[in-house]
């Protein structure tokens, strides 16, 4: 192992803090922007420590000669990092005694920053109430008497719109932009190396400041800090799991703790770690329980409604209770349930090293308009959460526009509707388990889609206010005609629709057309096959209702607008035998639009001339109104029928 390799194992630091600490010969001011909040682990000779942002900097500073750090934000006032009483001699020296704790007009702002920065261009005249004492005003004309950083905290709050800045707030960081350009190096007594004495300013976006500010300006330098790595996570998880109760004994096959908790963890912080650590200890939850302390601190839910017994007992029930609500398609039910299961037993994406974060299940129903796509979907919720209300919807063809994808996560800051948040993102933090239907997805705007590769792969969502939102504990379903019926523009520029697979295709035919559409939709139309690989092998296909079905349906449907009869008019209604048999032969015409095409013949021919027949006869309660004969509509009038009505049912 070579000195360099040693020296690297026994010295760790953020590479944006080296970055910052290896350019001050060329830059005299940083906007450091990013994961700014978090907590950050420092190794240097000694044992692994964990620091803030004000501390890190000092660590990588304090090498380089600076005798300390002045902090400054709108509420704390101006501030010595660290607290030791050479600190603050220093930094009397450079801004005197009666600065400290003070929160400065702009003006004074400038000031102080011309005084650490060491700038042989004069601050702005002053009044006789804040002009400093001579000592220190002369000092702003050469070299400041400490080797100092002025570190400006919640920077982007000096402003109230980086892109509407009034006259003062412009000629602010006007003033901040030359001061930049004019600071000078200097060299110290046994610190030989000319540097700046650097502001450094902390935002959270890069865009918080106005951006001519840093736009070509080669004093100024971006300097982001990214979020903590797989490594870094796993290093965080070795320093805290130790602090937690060992537990029950590990399964055999399982994720080492360390690793387990890095992976669940993505896209968190290592702040979000320690609270996580803080959160299970608090609750006496061991190591083995690392999984669940993260689901709470991530969706603030202690009951998992995935390991209640009932979830399971659902399922098993589920195979005949949604064949008695989805008829003709057994094949999809039982891939459905398959995958249900699956989810369950928490089993979805257990062919990858760490999936915890993904959604529970995802399911991507296909197929004929009508034939049970969306009931499916509405009948999973139910049987999974037992609650017909653990289930949303979101039709796709409002999101075709490009701006749409705001809707589902709230607008950008600065824009309109920023404040109401995002529709899906809301709704999933209210209620973390529940299904979610996008319905007809290829109708969405390719904006929207990205969305969506967001929440297969990562499992969360950021939205416009820059809340994150879990999907961990979702099924989510998509729904498609893709594969049945295909518009394409002939060499006239009409466009031109045509049938893809017609009723009666077997399955096998109809299921490989179905696949085939989608990955063309995806593949060459989209350009999103990264989308359909998330969506794996979770592809439901549904067949079109046979007439055997369509009877079945119907009949249901028939004994629907009975019950319904009865309920709101108190009226018995009954159908002749051959009435019965003719509007059967009837509605069980449409195929092609399957379940609600058998739906809306039946309301054709039998329950709007039935309401006309009965609000024109005034049929009461108690009556008994007996349909003897059907009569076919017209282009001038519709489907009338012939009814006896008795009284009291005599």
């Amino acid at each position: 192992m070579t000195t360099e390799s040693v020296m690297q194992q026994q010295r760790r630091v953020p590479a944006f803090a080296s970055e910052i600490a290896g350019t001050l010969a060329v830059h005299s001011q940083y906007v450091l922007h990013g994961n700014i909040r978090d907590s950050f682990l420092v190794k240097d000779g000694g044992a692994l420590q964990i620091m803030p942002m004000v501390p890190l900097l000092w660590h990588v500073l304090r090498p380089a000669g600076f005798d300390a750090l002045v902090t400054y934000d709108t509420v704390a006032g101006v501030g010595v990092h660290p607290e030791t009483n050479e600190a603050h001699r220093a930094v009397e020296q450079v801004l005197g005694a009666t600065v400290l704790g003070r929160r400065p007009s702009p003006e004074r702002l400038r000031v102080h920053l011309t005084k650490v920065v060491g700038t042989a261009e004069q601050p702005p005249p002053e009044s006789d109430s804040t002009r400093p004492a001579a000592g220190a005003q002369a000092a702003c004309a050469g070299r400041p008497a400490a080797r100092l950083a002025f570190v400006v905290d919640h920077a982007s709050r000096l402003v109230r719109s980086p892109t509407q800045l009034d006259q003062a707030e412009r000629d602010q960081f006007l003033f901040f932009q030359k001061l930049a350009l004019t600071a000078p190096r200097y060299e110290y007594p046994d610190r030989p190396r000319a540097l700046h004495n650097p502001v450094i300013w902390l935002v959270e976006g890069e865009r918080d400041l106005p951006v001519w500010f840093t736009a070509g300006i080669e004093a100024i330098r971006t300097v982001a800090a990214p979020m903590p790595t797989l490594d870094d996570r796993q290093e965080m998880a070795r320093l805290l799991i130790p602090l937690l109760p060992e537990g029950a004994e590990p399964e055999p096959g399982r994720l080492p703790p360390d690793e387990e908790f890095a992976g669940l963890t993505e896209g968190m912080t290592l702040d979000s770690l320690l609270k996580i650590t803080r959160l299970a200890a608090d609750r006496g939850m061991g190591v083995d329980r690392i999984a669940d302390a993260t689901r709470i601190f991530k969706l603030g839910i202690d009951d998992n409604l995935w390991r209640r017994t009932s979830v399971r007992e659902q399922i098993t029930k589920g195979q005949q209770v949604i064949a008695e609500r989805v008829l003709g398609q057994d094949r999809a039910v039982n891939k459905t349930l398959d995958i249900l299961k699956r989810a369950a037993l928490g089993l979805s994406g257990a062919q990858a090293r760490t999936s915890g974060h993904r959604p529970r299940g995802v399911l991507f129903f296909a197929g004929p308009t009508g034939v049970g796509k969306t009931e499916l979907a509405k009948q999973v919720a139910e049987l999974l959460f037992g609650d017909a209300q653990a289930y949303l919807r979101f039709d796709m063809s409002e999101f075709s526009a490009e701006q749409a994808a705001d809707r589902l996560i709230g607008a950008p800051p600065g824009y309109v509707g920023f404040e109401a948040g995002g529709e899906l993102t809301g709704a999933v933090r209210r209620r973390p388990f529940q299904v979610i239907l996008f319905d007809e997805i290829e109708k969405a705007h390719p904006l929207v889609l990205d969305k969506f590769l967001q929440i297969l792969e990562d499992g969360r969502l950021t939205d416009g206010q820059g809340v994150t939102t879990y999907f961990s504990e979702c099924v989510l379903v998509f729904t498609s005609n893709l594969g049945i019926m295909k518009t394409e523009t002939n060499e006239r520029g009409e466009k031109v629709t045509y049938r893809l697979v017609a009723p009666g295709t077997e399955y096998p035919e109809l299921e490989a057309s179905v696949r085939k559409e989608i990955r063309n939709h995806f593949t060459n139309e989209l350009k999103r096959p990264e989308l359909l690989n998330r969506f794996g092998d979770n592809i439901v296909v549904f067949d079109y209702i046979n007439p055997q079905v369509a009877m079945q349906i119907f009949e249901l449907q028939l004994r629907n607008v009975v019950t319904k009869v009865r309920a709101e008019l108190g009226v018995r209604l009954e159908l002749a035998p051959a009435v019965h048999a003719n509007l059967a032969r009837l509605c069980s015409s449409d195929q092609d639009n399957g379940g609600r095409g058998v739906g809306n013949l039946l309301e054709s021919n039998l329950v709007n001339p039935l309401a006309r027949k009965l609000f024109d006869d005034n049929a009461g309660r108690g009556d008994l109104v007996e349909v003897l004969e059907l009569h076919p509509g017209d282009k001038d009038e519709g489907p009338s029928l012939t009814a006896r009505i008795t009284p009291g049912g005599a």
